[in-house]
């Protein structure tokens, strides 16, 4: 059996996917979870094999919850079902480590191989998906230098994106800190470095950066 995780904030689309997939004989869903910090808890204690998830999550969005599992939990097979075929956010997703990408206009078959495929070690995108997006990761990933500071200068920590996405969704430094688990100050800090980082001061600004990195989303 493939054990597999739906990660998904519409309750409506996670009932739908456990309803196609309970149709297969070797797959089982063994969990449900409506956002990204659910989805590494569930898959750290439950261990499926596949998570096929969003990318526009709250809390934590799809392509930053891929980054973290596939540290904690490398072993798991990741597939982003979603409704944008935006090349950024393609390239995000394989860089975070998934193996598929669907989206969500695509045959209900599609995601069934889909699962059979990653659980092989393979890799699956929809056909919607140019393959031309691969040939430029691939590019982009034997042709940058590993020790490139001008492209890493401003990119985030882990922890800096999450306490964006929070504060970009809306988050009083308060709120942050108690979902991070965390004290005010350390998301203080946080705010301040992310400002500098990426220089931009203003609130609607980093929810503006963030827009555009794929951290939130607007359906």
């Amino acid at each position: 059996m493939i054990r597999v995780l739906i990660a998904d904030d519409h309750t409506i689309v996670r009932k739908g996917l456990c309803s196609l997939l309970e149709k297969e004989s070797d797959i089982d869903v063994v969990a449900e979870a409506e956002n990204g910090r659910d989805a590494i808890i569930k898959a750290e204690e439950i261990q499926p094999d596949v998570v096929v998830m969003d990318i526009g999550m709250p809390l934590l969005n799809g392509i930053e919850t891929s980054r973290q599992l596939k540290k904690r939990c490398p072993e798991i097979e990741i597939i982003i079902l979603t409704m944008h075929a935006n090349e950024e956010y393609v390239l995000q997703a394989l860089r975070a480590g998934a193996s598929g990408y669907l989206v969500k206009k695509a045959a209900p078959l599609d995601l069934v191989t889909a699962i059979h495929e990653v659980h092989k070690g393979k890799s699956y995108l929809s056909a919607s998906v140019s393959k031309t997006l691969i040939n430029e990761y691939l590019r982009q990933t034997t042709t940058r230098p590993e020790n490139d500071e001008t492209s890493r200068e401003t990119e985030l920590t882990s922890r800096q994106t999450e306490v964006l996405q929070l504060l970009a969704e809306g988050y009083t430094n308060r709120e942050a800190a108690k979902i991070l688990s965390v004290s005010i100050k350390t998301v203080e800090t946080h705010r301040t470095q992310i400002k500098k980082r990426l220089n931009i001061q203003k609130t609607a600004g980093l929810v503006q950066y963030a827009l555009q990195k794929g951290l939130i989303i607007k359906e």
